[in-house]
């Protein structure tokens, strides 16, 4: 399994995705369950921090053409 720092913001959401599928579903034992819902705690927190970063470099970049105005 990839290290979920390794993973582009379209890898993890796509993994979380599949991820809360399986768990949505109910078939997988108590022990998988808890190992589901960790690795999908971890990739929405890899997707948050995509995201926040993405947000940072549009605000530099409305700053930086606010300047430049």
């Amino acid at each position: 399994m990839t290290d979920v720092a390794d993973l582009s913001y379209e890898q993890a959401r796509d993994e979380l995705i599949r991820v809360v599928g399986e768990l949505e579903q109910g078939s997988s034992s108590l022990e998988e369950s808890l190992a589901l819902w960790e690795r999908g705690e971890a990739l929405a927190q890899r997707c948050e921090e995509w995201l926040i970063g993405a947000r940072a470099r549009l605000d530099a970049a409305r700053a930086t053409a606010g300047t430049a105005e």
